[in-house]
């Protein structure tokens, strides 16, 4: 189609249609250091770390006269953690450059890229999780600071290797990321070997099982790619997915019956807790291993909803 060139200007004969070059996509800008450092150490997901662990604080507070007096361990406690997980997600990072690279959602991260030098992300790593477990270690106590530095070699020499190796990493993974709430516990000065505590610790380990075996049917292609050993390999129907996401989430109800039992909470919420799981299961309960990709997206979103849900109701009515 014929066309003349104008400063600033491009004129489509054709169609009398004008277009400004200035108004043309720009080209994408090259992420800065600071965000580099972000997604390095996941900060947007190890949110969730903080949360879990202020909530582990709060509840062990509650049962011993409340937060009077605590507030600055608190802090404490929440920087060591923050550092620990930060530390650990680098480390992570490091030992998956080029798994990252064949992946297209994390091929852009900073190291798979080459904007960050190994060697700067290991001192990132290294500094940041040292760190927290001193921290924890001196300003908090020496449990809190054990359960991060079991957090650390759990997550980054086991969970992380396994991926390759056995699909059965997904139940290993969920152990580091199910001790956030536990370090919150004894950091408030829980016993340790309390049932309250090791009850935050099940929820946090069965939430994250029909999550992640939901992002993993959904990022299947992908993972099997970049030769991931995952529950959803080969599982085009989603039919396996979805039977272990109903049987993880029959765990976590059960749990939580356990829970109301043993007295931690009264039965109501138990019976409401019941009742959103089943709500939030109901796209998988209606998914038939039909394929579809809408339904297992909706359960996954579900289980974002679950958590800050559950977590606000333990808040008001923990014993």
């Amino acid at each position: 189609m014929p066309f003349r060139r104008h400063s600033g200007l491009r004129e489509w004969q054709g169609e009398g249609k004008l277009t400004l070059l200035s108004d043309q996509e720009p080209p994408p800008k090259t992420p800065t250091l600071s965000k580099d450092i972000q997604v390095l150490t996941k900060v947007r997901l190890n949110t969730f770390v903080l949360i879990t662990t202020l909530f582990g604080f709060y509840l062990a507070a509650k049962g011993m006269g409340g937060m009077s007096g605590k507030w600055w361990l608190l802090l404490h406690t929440l920087i060591g953690t923050a550092a620990s997980a930060f530390g650990s997600a680098a480390f992570n990072q490091l030992m998956e450059i080029e798994d990252d690279a064949r992946m297209k959602r994390t091929s852009d991260r900073p190291l798979p890229s080459r904007r960050m030098s190994v060697m700067k992300a290991f001192g990132i790593g290294w500094g940041l999780a040292a760190f927290g477990v001193i921290h924890l270690a001196v300003k908090v106590n020496a449990e809190a600071a054990v359960l991060a530095a079991a957090t650390i070699v759990i997550y980054v020499f086991i969970y992380t290797p396994m991926k390759k190796w056995h699909s059965s990493n997904t139940l290993v993974g969920a152990i580091p990321g199910a001790i956030p709430p536990l370090i919150g516990w004894v950091g408030a000065g829980g016993d340790w070997s309390a049932w309250g505590g090791w009850f935050l610790f099940g929820l946090l380990f069965f939430w994250q099982l029909p999550h992640f075996v939901a992002i993993s049917w959904l990022c299947r292609e992908e993972y099997e790619e970049a030769g991931y050993q995952m529950w959803s390999n080969g599982d085009v129907s989603g039919g396996k997915t979805a039977t272990l996401f109903i049987v993880f989430s029959i765990c976590l109800m059960s749990l939580v019956v356990a829970g109301a039992m043993t007295g931690l909470f009264p039965w109501w919420l138990a019976l409401a807790h019941t009742a959103l799981v089943v709500y939030l299961m109901r796209p998988i309960l209606s998914y038939r291993a039909s394929g579809e990709r809408g339904p297992m997206r909706k359960s996954f979103l579900g289980t974002l909803l679950y958590l800050p849900v559950v977590l606000l109701g333990l808040a008001f009515v923990w014993s």
